[in-house]
Order: structure tokens, then sequence, then C-alpha cells
């Protein structure tokens, strides 16, 4: 009988050894698993954190534009006023408008 339980509890050792073995497989995947998410993570965070560098270098360089068109088109203190510009506008058009008159009679198709 003693032979017998022997070799019970060696099977038992045995199975006991291979879901160990099982198990060290499983963790060993699920730490592989959890390396690669947080390796990921780690990209994702330094391209928000660079899209948010971008972002922020967008954003002043745009208030900077916006700030000197402002003091182009009169909008700022110290440059020219809307009505200015307006009449600037204006009177090119009319000139341009003038001019297209005169050269046309000027170069006026004869006739015959």
């Amino acid at each position: 009988m003693s032979t017998s339980r022997g070799r019970v509890e060696d099977t038992y050792e045995a199975q006991n050894d291979q879901h160990l073995d099982e198990l060290h497989t499983k963790i060993r995947t699920l730490r592989g698993v959890t390396s690669d998410i947080h390796d990921d993570v780690e990209r994702q965070n330094f391209l928000l954190d660079e899209t948010s560098d971008g972002f922020s270098s967008f954003a002043t360089t745009l208030q900077q534009t916006s700030r000197r068109a402002g003091q182009a088109f009169g909008i700022g203190t110290g440059s020219l006023k809307p009505w200015r510009i307006a009449m600037l506008i204006v009177s090119l058009f009319l000139s341009l408008w003038l001019i297209s008159k005169i050269l046309s009679w000027w170069w006026k198709p004869s006739s015959g």
C-alpha cells in the first residue's frame, strides 16, 4: 500500500508542478502585456505633451500676429484709423477705374 500511496503522491506532485509551470507562464505573459501597456502609455503621454507644446507655440504666434495686424490696420493705439483705411481702399478702386477709362479712350480701336 505504501507504493500505491507513493505513486498517488508523485502524481499529485507532478500535477502541482505542471500547474505551477502553467501559472508561471501566465504570469510572464501578464507581465509582458503590462509592460507593453506601460510603454504605450508613455509614448502617448509624450505625444500629448508635444501636441500641447505645439498648440501653445501656435497660440503665442497667433497672438503676436494678431497684435501686429491690429497695429497695422488701426485697431490698436498709434496706428491708422479704420475710416482712413476704408477711404484708402475706396480711393484706390476709384483711381484704378479712372485709369482704366482713360486708357480705354486712348487706345480706342479705330473703325474703318
